[in-house]
């Protein structure tokens, strides 16, 4: 069966174009994210899709792979798109992690025909015998026609690759992690064969090996490409062109560059920019005193008024400046008071059916204290925190609360966030009844949640944006323990730094579940906790090495 790889090499026409967006207009409600964009995506095209959070780079995606429209313009698409959101979601839980891979290409139906038919000739006689084996024999040659057993083994490579196990593959989707089901959707959607691909942080869940992996696999890639990432290594190896989603002007800045030489550029063009205006700043400003000084005198006047309209047009015909990017202020919250030892857990343990996930798990959070939770995967990591949390029950075992303990959750993938209720309404929530409405929407306004932006739906935002309301409604909480998920994925690197910044401050307990390195540096944690294993030991250099890996 051929690959992804070569059914592009045969499907598409050189010079062919994937993608063609003509005139393209974004809104927010009534705000501004896209305006007038033209641009195409050809094979080849290996396109990074940059800018800060909230600029409009998810629902630049969402729009190109047409699970919504555009305000104005049009949107053009030659051939199958595979895309990846930032949150996928997949209807039907009871699916197998393998049947949802090889469903791409429609192989997951065939397969279980497949297996019904043999079953049926085991077990009849006679004729209906007979219907069974000629049923079992179309099967097959249709099984065969779509690559067969040999696109079994390519699906079964593919998610190894990206660190998901054969026993994962056969279990239902409802019984993995987060992390585990958006590695099978992006296994899903490389094995599809799509002549575009359109990835929404494709390396966030991953550990090293497996962005190595993808990095090398997107390097190759012969069809159209746009990735939004804040992997920077991964936009150095893969991308050959930029597309710069500017916020503060709606537009999107097209650079035919990679990764270092966009950096460069864009250094350049804002350098030119600075120079320019200051020129043209410096000559309006002398037509506009010129310009006063004349309309002292009535029959100056009307040269007053063209002198002074000439200077409007001077400045009006500028390229802005780029503005400094706006970043979220970010300070977790003053924790309450609370005993010295707010959170303590004993003998918790978690199996999906016959899969035990961990065991006999003991943890005592202490007032001020810090833990990093490491392990592979599929660990179990992300299960504890929402039992410590009180989000999920253990099968057995017990969390104990403390006197005084005041939690807060940062779920990875947002699943704290009720997605029908506004940014507005989900803030109120967390807030205590001591903080009025004035005082949540300024806390917001911090996150650059302002005007129209906190009545929208928190199911509309994007990855970053749900992480700014998430980490919002955290700083209101005056949570003493802290509960954080993953908090630094989805966030440009101006976002995390306030993260990190945050972490390093706060009074409060820490529990951390991460891949960032430097999220635990700057945590400077005392304990950590291995899972599977529930091994607890103090931190040292050593275990720094495991972070990215887990």
């Amino acid at each position: 069966m051929s690959s992804p790889q070569d059914f592009l090499n045969v499907h598409r026409t050189e010079g062919s174009t994937m993608i063609s967006a003509a005139a393209v207009e974004l809104r927010a409600g009534s705000h501004l994210l896209l305006d007038a964009a033209t641009f195409r995506v050809a094979p080849g095209d290996r396109i990074g899709l940059v800018g800060r959070n909230g600029a409009g780079k998810t629902t630049l995606t969402k729009a190109l792979a047409g699970q919504t429209l555009p305000a104005a313009g049009t949107i053009t698409r030659s051939g199958d798109v595979g895309y990846l959101p930032q949150d996928p979601r997949t209807g039907d839980l009871d699916v197998t992690a393998r049947d949802r891979i090889l469903s791409a290409r429609g192989l997951d139906q065939i397969v279980r025909d497949l297996r019904a038919a043999e079953t049926s000739m085991a077990a009849e006689t006679g004729e209906k015998q007979e219907r069974a084996m000629r049923r079992y024999a179309r099967l097959d040659a249709e099984f065969t026609a779509a690559g067969g057993y040999a696109a079994e083994s390519e699906a079964a490579q593919i998610a190894g690759a990206l660190g998901l196990t054969e026993r994962q593959l056969d279990q239902a989707l409802g019984t993995l992690s987060g992390g585990q089901r958006r590695r099978i959707e992006l296994a899903r959607i490389l094995f599809s064969g799509a002549q575009t691909l359109l990835l929404d942080e494709p390396t966030n869940h991953l550990d090293a090996d497996s962005i190595a992996w993808l990095r090398d696999h997107l390097k190759g890639y012969k069809g159209g490409l746009i990735v939004i990432s804040h992997d920077v290594d991964l936009l150095d190896a893969v991308v050959n062109k930029v597309f710069h989603l500017d916020a503060n002007r709606a537009e999107l800045d097209i650079y035919n560059l990679g990764w270092k030489a966009y950096l460069g550029q864009r250094e350049t063009d804002e350098r030119r920019r600075k120079r320019e205006r200051a020129n043209v700043e410096k000559k309006a400003a002398v037509l506009l005193a010129q310009a006063d000084k004349m309309r002292a005198k009535a029959t100056k006047t009307v040269a007053a008024q063209n002198m002074a309209r000439r200077a409007e047009r001077m400045l009006g015909g500028l390229e802005s400046e780029r503005a400094h990017d706006k970043v979220a202020k970010l300070r977790f919250p003053e924790p309450a008071a609370c005993g010295k030892t707010p959170l303590r857990a004993s003998g918790l343990s978690r199996s999906y059916g016959s899969q035990e996930i961990f065991t006999d798990v003991d943890l005592a959070i202490d007032r001020g204290s810090r833990v990093v939770v490491l392990g592979l995967n599929g660990a179990g990591k992300t299960t504890l925190l929402r039992m410590l949390a009180g989000v999920d029950t253990p099968d057995t075992g017990q969390v104990e609360p403390g006197h005084g303990l005041k939690v807060g959750y940062y779920a990875q993938e947002h699943e704290n966030l009720d997605t029908t209720r506004s940014v507005l309404e989900n803030m109120k929530s967390a807030a205590p009844d001591s903080f009025g409405e004035t005082d949540v929407r300024k806390v917001l306004g911090s996150f650059l949640f302002s005007g129209d932006a906190v009545d929208k739906p928190a199911g509309v935002l994007s990855g970053g944006e749900k992480t700014r309301l998430s980490l919002a409604m955290l700083v209101v909480s005056s949570a003493n323990v802290l509960l954080l998920d993953e908090p630094t994925n989805n966030l440009d690197p101006a976002s995390r730094a306030e993260i990190l910044g945050a972490l390093s401050t706060y009074k409060g307990a820490v529990v951390l579940v991460t891949h960032d390195e430097g999220a635990v540096d700057a945590l400077e944690p005392e304990r950590i906790l291995l899972l599977p294993d529930c091994v607890e030991d103090l931190y040292n250099a050593d275990y720094r090495d495991l972070i990215t890996l887990a």
